[in-house]
């Protein structure tokens, strides 16, 4: 009687397990990096509006220091010379939702004319932070 011998056959190939496993790892991965990247973008545009806020503000308490009032819209700040240009809301992605705050008008003088004294984001969003963009 002869022996039977059984061998091994070669591998060639993955499992479907193992793709599955490879597969499900690298879904995960991406997952993770989508959300990083969306938090980045983000943070980006929080960074700017912030520097925006920042800048035209700024700007606003120069003209009040030249002027001794402050200015009727933003627009005046850009035609005598305090910014170059309105800066675009990075949430809104425009430059005309800026909300602005008007300074309180004075009750014994009927021909002060009310100005900007602040400026804030047109956008109701909830930031990063927890606070509402429109709120900084």
């Amino acid at each position: 009687m002869g022996k039977l011998s059984f061998q091994k056959p070669e591998a060639s190939g993955f499992t479907v397990i193992e793709l599955m496993v490879v597969l499900t790892i690298i879904g995960i991965l991406s997952a993770i990096g989508v959300n990083y990247h969306r938090k980045a973008i983000i943070q980006t545009k929080e960074a700017v509006l912030k520097e925006d806020l920042f800048q035209m503000r700024d700007a606003l308490e120069q003209y009040y220091a030249d002027k001794s009032k402050y200015p009727p819209d933003l627009q005046t700040l850009v035609d005598e010379g305090y910014m170059r240009k309105i800066p675009e809301d990075p949430i809104t992605k425009s430059s005309d939702t800026w909300e602005l705050v008007y300074e309180e008008p004075i009750d014994n003088d009927p021909d002060y004319e009310v100005g900007v004294y602040d400026v804030r984001s047109g956008s109701g969003k909830q930031a990063l932070d927890g606070t509402t963009y429109n709120e900084w």
